[in-house]
């Protein structure tokens, strides 16, 4: 029997390509691991109203983690035009399955690196090195929408903010209200996280960044329970900034950063522009960790007009399976992975179009395999 049981999930358009390069790295580096496919994407949301049907659900239960690839997801109007006939007019509503996956298992941290590795042509500059803790469940990302506005939801908001009075003759049917939820326990336990990880590292600083000025009320909470958790490491500076700010500061000194931590759609946000200072998405790898589970994905998204292609770069796949080797405790083996990719991307010669190179996904991944 395998030592471990992981999900494999590749999902929509270059999700295929993209874990297929990833199956070559790990049948070179030996992992004792038996994987397991599963259903999710555009195709089952088509077919069954359910981009993640409940036997997907039942299969990540049953295993110790999971490989993710990219998934499609499109507005609430395309999505229900694209169903089949069939599934049509039943009320079904599409959600992305990668949210859901977050908040069905509580994968409530986003861990994303960003680092320059020497030889990348496409670094910003090549001693940016950040990492970004961003809160994976609440926040805007909560899902709590309305629109229409229905009156009752209207009535209660108008009668407990005085603000609300400005919409008061806005026909409900004009007025799309998205909830930004952030609570107590969550920030606490992103900060936390954060920190621990500054201090096992031996991290400079932890930047915290919202918007508390504005957003008084859900930022205002991150930020103050940032600074209680930050008493408790005093070794490691407590940095403070707005979002706006440290989008401007990033592209003006990245390298002054190291940690940064942050709520969901700011995280989303500040972390792609994190990214493409060491290379863009083709670098860009995640983990989804929960307490007891985890989730790993490069965070390019399907590029359906590459799909079944073999052209996209597998770097931010690679990234993530590196990641998903430290979680399940394999640092030998995760080491010698980031120790292969880095000599591929300084020596060069094998590079994918974004690289302006000419070689294929699956060149790539076979590169980094003959390196291990």
């Amino acid at each position: 029997m395998a030592k471990y049981k992981i999900a494999w999930l590749p999902g929509d358009g270059v999700g295929k390509d993209v874990l297929n390069a990833a199956k070559i790295v790990l049948e070179r580096i030996a992992l004792d691991a038996e994987y397991i496919p599963g259903d999710i994407g555009w195709e089952f949301w088509c077919k069954e109203g359910n981009a993640l049907p409940d036997r997907t659900i039942q299969l990540l239960k049953n295993t110790d983690c999971c490989l993710f690839g990219a998934i499609t997801s499109k507005p609430k109007e395309e999505a229900e035009s694209e169903l089949d006939p069939a599934m049509k007019g039943k009320g079904y509503v599409y959600f992305s399955p990668i949210v859901k996956l977050r908040q069905l298992f509580n994968l409530r941290t986003n861990l994303r690196p960003c680092k320059a590795y020497a030889g990348n042509p496409l670094n910003y500059r090549d001693n940016v090195d950040i990492v970004v803790f961003r809160e994976n469940t609440e926040d805007l990302y909560a899902g709590v929408e309305f629109h229409p506005l229905p009156s009752e939801v209207m009535s209660v908001l108008r009668k407990h903010h005085e603000r609300m009075t400005k919409f008061e003759n806005t026909p409900l049917e004009d007025i799309a209200v998205s909830l930004r939820v952030n609570t107590r326990k969550a920030c606490q336990n992103i900060v936390r996280d954060a920190f621990e990880y500054a201090k096992k590292h031996k991290r400079r600083s932890v930047t915290v960044v919202e918007k508390p000025n504005v957003i008084r009320e859900t930022s205002g909470l991150m930020v103050r329970e940032a600074r209680k958790i930050a008493k408790e490491y005093p070794e490691i500076p407590l940095w403070e900034t707005n979002i706006d700010a440290m989008c401007m500061w990033l592209v003006k000194n990245p390298e002054d950063y190291d940690v940064l931590v942050t709520s969901n759609m700011f995280g989303d946000i500040v972390s792609d522009l994190s990214a493409q200072l060491v290379g863009g998405l083709g670098f860009a790898c995640s983990g989804n960790i929960g307490d007891d589970y985890a989730v790993f994905e490069p965070t390019h998204g399907s590029a359906p007009k590459y799909a079944s292609m073999n052209k996209v770069n597998p770097m931010a796949t690679l990234l993530s399976v590196k990641l998903m080797l430290d979680w399940l405790g394999e640092a030998e083996k995760a080491l010698r992975l980031e120790s292969s990719i880095a000599k591929v991307i300084k020596e060069g010669k094998v590079r994918t179009y974004d690289m302006k190179g000419s070689s294929s996904t699956t060149d790539v991944a076979e590169e980094v395999a003959r390196k291990l």
